[in-house]
């Protein structure tokens, strides 16, 4: 399976949503890291052919995917922020509604929604409404429907949003599993949701990636840039106008920062390792964007 994108554009009047994306994905997890606003939601809006894009192509195995139409659709499985659901339908009757859409025979989709629903630990609650479900327990639902048909594509937007630290972990877990033999591609903006799952990270902004490659090559183009050290407590709020600070941390002698800098932002700083974090900040954070402009 391979999905190719060729100088993809889509504007929107005069906003440049996506700006001439030239990628290609097969088999595995692409994580999409982004601030909200970066075009990550248009893009797959794109690749799941709900959007048109204003200039350039997706080719499927070689073939147009607005070409390919319902071919393509039955590939795809597509999770989006906010999904809608009647609230009075229990889990089972949710399931089913939504493979009648997909064309997925009565016969085929129950026992294609107990063997997910047990997969995501929601075996029980097929019965249950789907206003009696906590949050990670609808993301989870939302999962499955994006599976009813077995898809080759996994398109998740920002799947973990509003979850806590335990289902989000969970939901990471699940996504390894399911990306064994299909390719899945996560937005976020919640660098944990990635750091250790995906295969490659693409880091977009303002509808341009400005870094893809694994979490160790993209950590490793920003050498030399992370500080850590301990100023006195008055001198805080001066370090975090000035830098990006990605944690601050009071001790008995001060207060310990890290921050991005291009040049040891003090005496007594010492250069330390980055992390995917430091990363982040460093190209999406306002001070990290300031001193980008000179580096």
């Amino acid at each position: 399976m391979e999905l190719k994108f060729n100088d993809l554009t889509k504007q929107f009047g005069s906003l440049t949503a996506v700006d001439h994306l030239s990628l290609t994905m097969s088999k595995g997890v692409y994580g999409l890291l982004g601030v909200n606003g970066a075009g990550k939601t248009t893009l797959m809006r794109i690749i799941c052919t709900l959007l048109k894009p204003t200039g350039g192509t997706i080719t499927c195995n070689g073939q147009d995917i607005f070409t390919m139409d319902a071919e393509y659709r039955k590939l795809l499985g597509y999770l989006p922020q906010d999904f809608g659901f009647y609230p009075e339908f229990t889990v089972g009757d949710y399931l089913s509604y939504i493979a009648s859409i997909k064309g997925i025979r009565p016969a085929v989709v129950k026992k294609r929604s107990r063997e997910l629903l047990e997969q995501v630990g929601l075996s029980k609650s097929e019965h249950q409404k789907m206003k009696k479900l906590s949050g990670g327990m609808k993301r989870r639902v939302g999962i499955v429907q994006a599976m009813l048909n077995n898809p080759r594509i996994l398109i998740l937007d920002e799947p973990t949003a509003g979850l806590d630290p335990s289902e989000r972990l969970r939901f990471r877990n699940l996504i390894s599993q399911l990306s064994a033999d299909r390719l899945v591609l996560l937005s976020t903006h919640i660098v944990s949701d990635i750091e250790y799952i995906a295969n490659e990270i693409w880091l977009m902004k303002e509808g341009q990636l400005v870094q893809k490659g694994t979490c160790g090559e993209i950590i490793r183009t920003m050498p030399e840039k992370v500080w850590c050290c301990v100023v006195d407590k008055s001198m805080a709020e001066a370090f975090t106008a000035k830098y990006g600070v990605v944690n601050m941390k009071s001790e008995a002698q001060g207060v310990e920062l890290r921050m991005i800098s291009a040049g040891k932002p003090t005496e007594n700083a010492v250069c330390v390792e980055p992390s995917l974090e430091d990363v982040f900040l460093y190209y999406f954070g306002e001070k990290a964007g300031e001193n980008n402009a000179s580096v």
